[in-house]
């Protein structure tokens, strides 16, 4: 009785120890990572954009809160433009002014202007015609004494002023024909240029009075408010860029040479079990490094790790900046970088605002 009981004993204890190791093996197989795929540990790295009027001003308009998602190139803000505004017109109006001034200079005298000169050279011509007569038959009186020495010099005063204001004349008909002088239009030219450079100067700081979000993303922070005075050092909202995002991800030195900028890879999250997101290897660092605390594999604790940069997109914004991820790199793809990669997360060109 003893000995059949005993061996029912060794007969269950042999079932349980081949139950065993054949839960050990499915375990072991099941659990074992594919020999062709690595897999790396990382968080989504933390990018934000602190957005900050170009321009000083007090806040007329905010049209975003706090968690909105916002698009490039959407307004989100905008200064009290009065100022600017008044600014640009008297820039506007000094350019047409200044386009005046040189459109009169090129298009030279006017012909009223050269017609009247030469009439002034006629009437002083005939003038000095008749200054010289007097001033002869006043010369052969004298000579005989029929005159005084006074009326003489009076008349021959009179026939040398005639002669200076025909020399007078004949120079500002030179003039009207001849037109402005070179050296005037080009100070004219430069003083336009000078104009329409603070034309331009103006109608940009008149733009800056709006500001537009640079990327994609979502407002994190909303840190002014309508009324108040903003300043270019002032940021007004933080924007987190969620598309594409970066993972920050740490690979040893053994298995650096499997990888290289461009390789396709896929991120897990323990917030959506089974959801892969994709993405590609976009830097390897060229320098090693301590592997940082929040890498928490056992393997790389204490060894020195190349950081890596993976980029993965996010349309729903569910990887989240700071969340720890898994990165798994297929191995079995080349190791030439692809640069086409760098297109899967742009934004549709309908959704961006005109």
């Amino acid at each position: 009785m003893k000995k059949k009981s005993k061996i029912r004993r060794i007969i269950l204890l042999l079932i349980v120890v081949s139950g065993m190791g054949t839960g050990a093996y499915f375990y072991l197989q099941h659990d074992e990572k594919p020999r062709n795929r690595l897999d790396l540990y990382g968080n989504v790295d933390i990018r934000q954009v602190q957005l900050a009027f170009h321009a000083t001003g007090r806040i007329e308009k905010l049209s975003v809160q706090e968690g909105d998602m916002v698009k490039p190139g959407q307004l989100v803000a905008e200064l009290d433009p009065v100022r600017y505004e008044a600014t640009e017109a008297r820039a506007s109006a000094e350019v047409a002014a200044k386009n005046q001034v040189l459109a009169r200079l090129l298009a030279g005298s006017r012909p009223e202007v050269v017609r009247e000169a030469r009439e002034r050279v006629k009437a002083e011509e005939a003038n000095l015609a008749d200054a010289k007569a007097l001033y002869e038959r006043m010369k052969y009186l004298v000579r005989t004494g029929s005159t005084s020495k006074q009326k003489f010099d009076d008349t021959e005063t009179a026939f040398k002023s005639a002669r200076a204001n025909l020399k007078a004349a004949n120079q500002e008909l030179i003039l009207a024909v001849k037109g402005p002088r070179k050296e005037d239009i080009a100070l004219a030219r430069a003083e336009l240029r000078a104009s329409e450079a603070a034309l331009k100067l103006a109608e940009r700081e008149l733009t800056d009075t709006k500001l537009y979000a640079p990327k994609a993303g979502v407002i994190q922070d909303r840190i002014l408010e309508p009324g108040d005075m903003a300043f270019p050092e002032t940021p007004v909202f933080t924007l987190a860029l969620t598309n594409p995002v970066w993972v920050r991800a740490y690979i040893s030195e053994p298995d650096l040479g499997k990888v290289s900028s461009g390789m396709k890879a896929y991120l897990t999250t323990d917030s959506f079990p089974g959801k892969k997101y994709e993405g590609w290897i976009g830097f390897i660092s060229p320098t090693a490094e301590f592997t940082p605390k929040q890498v928490q594999t056992t393997e790389l604790r204490t060894k020195l790790v190349y950081r890596l940069r993976i980029y993965a997109c996010n349309p729903q914004n569910e990887l989240r900046l700071g969340m720890p991820v898994t990165v798994m790199i297929p191995l079995n793809q080349s190791l030439e970088a692809n640069a086409g990669h760098s297109t899967l997360c742009q934004e549709n060109p309908d959704d961006h605002p005109r």
